[in-house]
């Protein structure tokens, strides 16, 4: 995977440098589809920017500066169309249609023979809103403002959903999945949504990719044919049933395999490492001149992904997270001075721990990687914890395992994806726990308790199967559209698309300053550690 993401930091999007007809640009404001959103501290103000171009680029004295960043967030959100490298591809009739339930017909090659016109089709131009609160105030609480006037800004993106019109057709398509970076509760599900709705397009060969990008290179791993006979039931167990890894072959040699494969549709399922690995693959197709629909479905357990209200596995997550956040409950309150510490998943971003930690009820003390604390001293959670026990005689911690790195001795070891490994911050705290106490001569009965890969081995529960198989489902309908190098998912409510760059340029935080994050502090009654 490292060949992988080399090639995505100097790759950006062809389509999005072609002209196109639809396509307005703002020649005033020019905001890089690779921006990234950083909170201003001081004023609570999400700002978008490049590199070189902040907010303070946009000259708020001009009474057009509005329209003009409408324009150019228009213009980055232009979801990249294969007629932008094939302008010539002909448009035809979809042969996705509910009203009928037989295959393509035989006397009509290419699409289903209708009595009557179907309007179960979404308009290219339907769009949904991004953001739904109107702030007055930069104070306000989870504000997220352009201007320091905390304008009102529509910025909107576009929906996802079947098309009247299709640019493949369905018997010249092999299309194939592939399940990249680690195991989340979900992955059968969307693999299962994706089969299904190419057969109703009329697809025969569907393959699965096993383990990953791997199996774009390895020998010994050949293609798994997929149908509704294979994968009819593979919802009703966890795991991938095309297995999963990470790291895998530079962007050539996968694209290589495709153009010798005859793949010419590719979904993607993984989180942002695997993302970005989705647009390099699109870029090079983009290059090489391969009309193929590169699509991505976000799979990420830590709901670390830009722009959407949830990716798929986070609700049976939080949900399995329960049990242990519950078992170190039982623990701790069964000791005498007991002390339970549940460490659960969520390398930079801390909705996990937080919305378990909520949810359960049981957790005095979360810990996320986005809020900064301390362990010792007058103010940090060791005294915290001292207190609990002095007050209700036990206590729990629930801590995300990216959390207090800068407590922990850097290692500077990376995976095969390339992210750092990271310190065991549950093994660390529940040491100094135990450490801490007993410096001070009182009892403390410490247990630790760390569920993750039970928790992402486990089959999706009802509210992500439902995600999963939408997802699965406008995967397929937005390759048959002629999109690539876009991500499905679900903003307010509503399913959409996004183009890749703008869903990968950084992991999606907790704002510390947000409702949700005061909610959970409310209902752990925990102090602030710094």
């Amino acid at each position: 995977m490292a060949s992988i993401s080399h090639a995505i930091t100097a790759t950006t999007n062809p389509y999005l440098n072609l002209p196109h007809p639809a396509q307005t640009r703002s020649s005033i404001l020019r905001l890089s589809h690779s921006n990234s959103r950083r909170v201003i501290k001081n004023v609570g103000v999400f700002a978008e920017h490049s590199n070189s171009t902040s907010t303070s680029a946009i000259d708020f004295n001009d009474p057009d500066w509005k329209i003009k960043f409408q324009q150019d967030f228009e213009s980055r959100f232009r979801l990249p169309h294969i007629t932008d490298i094939f302008p010539d591809s002909p448009p035809i009739p979809s042969t996705f249609c509910l009203k009928m339930r037989t295959p393509i017909g035989k006397n009509i090659p290419g699409h289903y023979s209708l009595d009557e016109e179907w309007h179960g089709y979404i308009n290219n131009n339907d769009r949904v809103l991004l953001k739904t609160i109107n702030y007055s105030s930069p104070k306000s609480a989870g504000a997220e403002c352009i201007d320091p006037n905390c304008t009102w800004v529509e910025q909107w993106v576009h929906r996802a959903g079947p098309r009247e019109k299709i640019y493949y057709k369905p018997e010249e398509v092999k299309a194939a999945i592939v399940t990249c970076g680690g195991l989340c509760p979900g992955l059968n599900d969307v693999i299962r949504q994706i089969v299904i709705t190419l057969e109703i397009y009329g697809v025969k060969k569907i393959v699965g990719i096993p383990f990953g990008y791997r199996g774009f290179s390895d020998k010994e791993l050949t293609e798994v044919p997929l149908s509704r006979k294979v994968v009819q039931n593979i919802h009703l167990s966890g795991g991938s049933l095309l297995g999963v890894s990470r790291g895998g072959p530079g962007v050539n040699d996968i694209v290589d395999t495709l153009e010798e494969r005859g793949i010419n549709m590719l979904f993607v399922l993984g989180g942002n490492g695997t993302h970005a690995g989705a647009n390099a693959i699109h870029s090079e197709c983009c290059k090489r001149l391969l009309k193929v629909s590169v699509i991505g479905v976000p799979k990420t357990i830590d709901n670390d992904i830009l722009l959407m209200d949830k990716t798929f596995g986070f609700d049976t997550a939080v949900e399995e997270a329960q049990r242990a956040i519950n078992s170190a409950y039982i623990e701790a309150h069964s000791a005498y001075h007991g002390i339970g510490v549940v460490k659960l998943m969520g390398r930079s971003s801390g909705f996990i721990a937080m919305q378990a930690s909520l949810s359960s009820g049981q957790v005095d003390v979360c810990l996320i990687p986005e809020v900064p604390f301390n362990l010792h001293g007058p103010h940090g959670v060791l005294r915290h914890l001292q207190y609990l026990l002095e007050m209700k005689g036990s206590a729990v911690v629930c801590v995300a395992e990216g959390a207090g790195q800068n407590l922990l001795q850097n290692t500077n070891a990376k995976d095969a994806s390339g992210n750092i490994v990271f310190g065991d911050i549950g093994v660390y705290i529940q040491q100094e726990t135990k450490k801490y106490f007993k410096e001070i001569g009182v009892h403390a009965d410490v247990k630790y308790i760390d569920p993750t890969y039970m928790i992402r081995a486990c089959r999706a529960n009802a509210s992500d199967g439902i995600l999963c198989t939408v997802l699965g489902q406008n995967a397929v309908h937005g390759a048959f559209a002629g999109y690539s190098g876009i991500s499905v998912g679900l903003c307010n409510t509503h399913y959409a698309y996004f183009p890749i760059p703008e869903v990968i340029s950084h992991p999606r935080l907790v704002d510390p300053n947000s409702r949700m994050w005061h909610r959970c502090l409310t209902s752990t009654g925990q102090p602030d550690f710094i």
